[in-house]
């Protein structure tokens, strides 16, 4: 069993109304030391081993299904999952 770990990301060129909002709340807290603040999304997927192989099969889930590709970018990371 293996654990893959998907970070998803607006791409630098398009703006995060979301992030520039946090900032403002942060920076009305005092917090003035933070410049930019970029909100994304993590997912965490479990995968039983399968004849498919596993960065083709994620990359085809990130790209039809987790993000959007013309507004994000994404990467991932695989970990096997102990005693499975």
């Amino acid at each position: 069993m293996k654990k893959v770990k998907v970070y998803v990301t607006l791409r630098e060129s398009v703006l995060d109304p979301q992030g520039s909002a946090v900032m403002g709340a942060l920076h009305s807290m005092n917090y003035n030391e933070v410049t930019d603040v970029r909100i994304g999304k993590f997912l965490e997927l479990q995968i039983e081993e399968s004849d498919r192989d596993l960065d083709t099969a994620v990359k085809e889930m990130c790209e039809k299904l987790l993000t959007n590709t013309v507004i994000e970018d994404y990467r991932y990371e695989v970990e096997e999952v102990a005693g499975k």
